[in-house]
């Protein structure tokens, strides 16, 4: 198995990460993109113009970094990637036995190649440090820990339905894309919560923050703080959120039901995760709740996490032999970051 690197990217960021990784990142999309990959030039780029156009009418604080960052890495499907977004999560947001905030999750995604060379990056902003679990040509956020501060993950939210049965899936899910990729001055989610831990400084300030702002599209925000009963989930649609505080599970679904809306996964798939995390004890072992259903072929990346003191982040990725049939199984040695030693940059 390949040990989850961490990488010291405080000066550069994501620019400074995609320069020092340019292989990995060639590696990693032609396992994700698969056949795909070799025919980018015909296949990716109009893809990559449609994502490059909708990131230019969007409210991104960082869409001159990623047009650097693709130019850095110089191939078709880098934008493509960056755009894209995950498929399912589970996150758990509890008390620990020592009776401060801490988070679960396991992000799970169609892509093969994602568990393998999941990265750890020590990025900075004016609020201070954040280790985020993420991948070489990554601008966005999706499951990062800013010690002394919070830490958060995203989940994607329900769908919007217009229609029902399986043609009228297939229709709204156009339309919910074709509205995204019309809308102009709202956040990618993965760029909003990283800006969050660019310039928050307490919980508070990012489950503000994350509450006010415009997005591109509907998504689910789990934080945890350093102090007890710092813990919150956001529920966002474009312009609207629902914040419950306390401890919480989710998976891809509101916490109630919502008219016109349709889980993610299948409404059975969503209960069994959250009712499987609802029986696992604050002080079980690390990545014991990492089983079925929460563990499946999909799932890409386990973590566990809290900000409190000097932080802890712990996490592991996962393949699965075949996106049809075959267990997942870890793809990386565990991340523990008090252990961990950044691995030096090329020049």
């Amino acid at each position: 198995m390949n040990r989850i690197p961490l990488l010291d990217v405080r000066d550069g960021g994501p620019v400074a990460h995609a320069r020092a990784r340019v292989d990995a990142a060639a590696a990693l999309r032609d396992a994700c993109l698969g056949a795909v990959a070799p025919l980018g030039r015909y296949c990716l780029s109009p893809i990559d113009r449609m994502a490059s156009n909708w990131l230019k009418k969007s409210g991104s604080a960082y869409r001159a970094e990623l047009e650097h960052v693709v130019s850095i890495l110089g191939f078709p499907g880098a934008m493509t990637l960056n755009m894209s977004y995950l498929f399912a999560c589970t996150t758990q947001a509890y008390e620990g036995p020592d009776g401060l905030p801490h988070i679960r999750r396991t992000l799970d995604w169609p892509f093969q190649g994602l568990g393998k060379a999941v990265e750890m990056a020590w990025q900075s902003g004016p609020a201070g440090d954040f280790y985020n679990a993420t991948w070489p040509g990554a601008v966005g956020v999706l499951s990062a820990m800013a010690p002394g501060r919070f830490c958060a993950v995203i989940n994607q939210a329900p769908m919007l339905r217009r229609t029902s049965g399986a043609v009228g899936f297939v229709y709204d899910a156009v339309v919910n894309l074709r509205e995204a990729l019309a809308s102009e001055g709202g956040w990618p989610p993965d760029h909003l919560l990283r800006y969050a831990f660019e310039i928050c400084e307490t919980f508070e300030d990012a489950v503000q923050l994350i509450a006010r702002e415009p997005l591109v599209r509907p998504t689910l925000f789990t934080l945890a703080g350093v102090r007890p009963g710092e813990m919150a989930l956001i529920e966002r649609t474009q312009t609207e959120a629902r914040i419950y505080r306390g401890p919480v599970i989710v998976a891809n679904d509101w916490q109630e039901p919502q008219p016109g809306w349709q889980a993610r996964m299948s409404l059975a798939n969503n209960e069994a995760r959250v009712a499987l995390m609802r029986s696992v004890a604050p002080d079980a072992p690390r990545f014991s709740w990492v089983v079925e259903p929460v563990l499946n072929r999909l799932t890409r990346l386990a973590v566990e996490m809290t900000s409190a003191g000097v932080g802890d982040f712990v996490a592991r990725g996962y393949e699965s032999h075949s996106l049809l049939r075959g267990a997942p199984h870890p793809a990386t040695q565990d991340f523990h970051l008090p252990l961990a030693s950044p691995m030096a940059l090329a020049a």
